[in-house]
């Protein structure tokens, strides 16, 4: 395990559950001999770690984002696919009781053809908790990047349509620390495969104390030819409102599945076949969401996928 952090390294020496054994990544690629790597670190310097972990052979399962530019996620598709590594990424959404349920009735026609999405997926900013380089001018490469992804994952899971392109995004700054460089608001218009279209929020603009327990946090609103479905990532139950009944009604979620993400990791990894997240799955997610980045810092419209 390796913390290049000097500061982090100190505030982690007492606590026994971390065993820090290199200060330098690097080193330890050269010296340890590993199967895979798991790369956390802040945002932007993520990208080239993977890289370098690649580029020594060794598989990757990275924290979301994995990283923050189209330049290095071309990079990463091209070492993974010659060398024939895995990359995995950290998205749980798809593991949760709610959306594996969403998602079964939506492939089962229970609303019809999918016509528009809406997802909201605001955090708290939690100031003065929050790790400081996110407000660290170079270090956090989009609230867009940072967020969204999750989104981008679920929705072509659930819905079986692939994101086509990206109408219009917007990121800025509002309620942040004076002298923060966070840029902590993010909005997306997307288009999917069958024409329909996302509206999606994924800014930090949820109350603090209220952390990730509002029933509004994650919040999917599926409008389908049949009828809506909606629900969000707290709740326990789906609202199902269908086209000739005059009532909604609620579905229980379905059973979780705890550490899908790493299950599938580890299935591609050693060859095995699986039925969770893969790597070209990942990769798209991480495509569409940077391009969505990309067109908010560049004020570009209609980018195709």
């Amino acid at each position: 395990m390796c913390e290049e952090d000097a500061a982090l390294r100190e505030k982690l020496a007492g606590d026994k559950r971390v065993n820090l054994t290199h200060t330098d990544y690097r080193d330890m690629l050269a010296k340890v001999p590993c199967d895979a790597v798991v790369v956390g670190d802040w945002f932007v310097k993520r990208g080239r770690i993977v890289i370098d972990c690649l580029k020594a052979g060794r598989h990757v399962l990275a924290d979301k984002p994995m990283c923050t530019t189209l330049a290095e996620y071309d990079e990463i598709v091209k070492l993974a696919t010659t060398r024939k590594l895995t990359v995995g990424l950290m998205l749980d959404m798809r593991d949760s009781g709610v959306f594996i349920k969403v998602r079964e009735l939506v492939r089962a026609g229970e609303i019809g053809e999918i016509r528009a999405v809406g997802l909201g997926g605001q955090h708290p900013l939690f100031t003065g908790k929050r790790a400081g380089w996110y407000h660290e001018a170079g270090k956090h490469g989009g609230t867009i990047s940072d967020i969204a992804v999750h989104g981008f994952d679920i929705i072509p899971w659930v819905t079986g349509q692939e994101i086509r392109r990206v109408n219009a995004a917007r990121v800025w700054a509002a309620g942040v620390p004076a002298g923060s460089h966070f840029a902590n608001a993010g909005q997306c218009m997307l288009e999917l495969a069958n024409g329909a279209g996302v509206i999606c929020d994924v800014s930090y603009f949820s109350p603090d104390s209220h952390a990730y327990t509002l029933p509004l946090y994650w919040r999917l609103t599926l409008w389908g030819s049949r009828g809506l479905l909606e629900t969000s990532l707290t709740s326990k139950e789906i609202t199902v409102y269908k086209d000739g009944e005059t009532a909604g009604r609620t579905v229980p979620i379905a059973a979780p599945n705890p550490g899908g993400y790493l299950t599938a990791f580890l299935d591609e990894m050693h060859g095995r076949a699986g039925s969770g997240l893969t790597m070209a799955e990942a990769f798209r997610a991480s495509r569409a969401t940077l391009a969505a980045q990309d067109a908010a810092d560049h004020n570009r419209h209609n980018v195709d996928l």
